[in-house]
């Protein structure tokens, strides 16, 4: 969420500004790659995904033992996927004029579009969480494999909206281009159905609403994390030890499948992102877990706590408020709050540091916003 936030820090403005400079070797990690591949920027989506589902083993047994029943806890899960869905409509209806923008690539719709299937799939033990994870997995890959390879003529068909090289993938990799597989051509059917301002034919970066259903592997990811944190007698360095081969594992085996099998890419959540993403999601949950757990530095990780209790706030914040935290700032520092050459960063991390203090002050008052 910090780095969300952050906007990028502003590194991607101060590579355009300064070629071939030390920003320019950083900046990679911090823009979404353009079709396959992994940046750290791209591993947001998949961390936060991969924490919805490490929370559920944890609040499934308090509500347990607060007495609440299966049917309870059901429709909580639904509550909670139906606002999260409607939350994610309204931001992405923000810069409409008139009417609702019906889509589902927002990452809150994500998660609760497999809310409620990852509730009661977690629920029943790990053995189910893995065959869900490998039943999803193998599905996914059949369900794009079937779809026929789209044709030059296809892309070239494509009118306004330019389309990245990257995003053209050839021969059997063909079936996981951009714009025409098979998330893509039911978006054309499903979004249709719902009112638009007009007919929806692509969406520009490539995003899908079917990414729901290889997210929720990574989200069973979390929440087999979770349940093994939970429920282990493992000593914490052994569990942490077995977090990180696991994350190890995944990369190699996500590694080999995107150079030989199927590609990794992130805007249509292919199973092999999935299994890459969820290789480093564990690593960097092993360092944390060390970190905290183990070495037991938690004021060094109190700023995260700061926002990991209020994640929704900061994030719903930064979408609708950014643009307007940053105005005023240039309107109430003086000039020399930002000086030549660095605005984009003091800029963001201005917004950053305001979205921060928002988020103190709600930790202060213990008022946290849940769905």
């Amino acid at each position: 969420m910090l780095l969300m936030a952050s906007s990028g820090f502003g590194i991607v403005q101060m590579a355009e500004a300064n070629p071939g400079s030390f920003w320019e070797t950083i900046r990679p990690q911090f823009e979404h790659k353009a079709w396959q591949g992994c940046s750290l920027w791209d591993l947001i989506q998949p961390s936060f995904m991969f924490m919805v589902g490490i929370a559920v083993p944890l609040s499934c047994a308090k509500r347990r033992e607060a007495g609440q029943g299966f049917l309870g806890m059901t429709w909580h899960a639904f509550t909670r996927a139906v606002l999260l869905i409607l939350l994610a409509v309204v931001l992405s209806t923000r810069a409409a004029d008139k009417q609702t923008t019906w889509i589902f690539t927002n990452v809150l719709a994500q998660i609760g579009l497999g809310y409620v299937f990852l509730f009661l799939i977690a629920r029943m033990g790990w053995e189910y969480m893995t065959a869900g994870i490998i039943a999803i997995l193998a599905g996914y890959t059949a369900f794009f494999a079937m779809h026929p390879l789209p044709t030059p003529e296809q892309f070239a068909s494509i009118q306004g909206i330019k389309v990245p090289p990257e995003g053209i993938l050839t021969g059997w990799f063909g079936h996981w281009s951009i714009h025409f597989n098979a998330a893509a051509h039911f978006d054309r059917w499903f979004l249709n159905l719902l009112p638009q301002a007009q007919p929806f034919a692509y969406q520009a970066g490539g995003y899908q609403t079917l990414n729901f259903i290889p997210a929720l592997a990574t989200m069973l990811g979390g929440a087999l994390t979770g349940d093994f944190l939970m429920r282990s007698p493992l000593e914490a360095k052994s569990k942490a030890t077995r977090l990180f081969i696991a994350g190890v594992l995944l990369i190699f085996l996500g590694t080999v499948l995107d150079l030989v099998a199927l590609p990794s890419v992130k805007r249509i959540w292919t199973p092999t992102w999935a299994i890459q993403s969820g290789g480093w999601v564990l690593i960097m949950l092993t360092g944390f877990y060390s970190l905290v757990e183990i070495a037991g530095w938690r004021r060094l990780v109190f700023p995260l706590v700061v926002v990991g209790m209020n994640s929704i706030t900061i994030y719903v914040l930064h979408s609708l408020c950014a643009g307007w935290i940053k105005d005023h700032l240039h309107k109430h520092l003086p000039a020399t709050a930002f000086p030549a050459g660095w605005e984009p960063v003091i800029d963001r991390c201005g917004v950053l540091l305001v979205l921060w203090l928002i988020c103190w002050w709600l930790y202060k008052q213990k008022a946290f916003l849940r769905l």
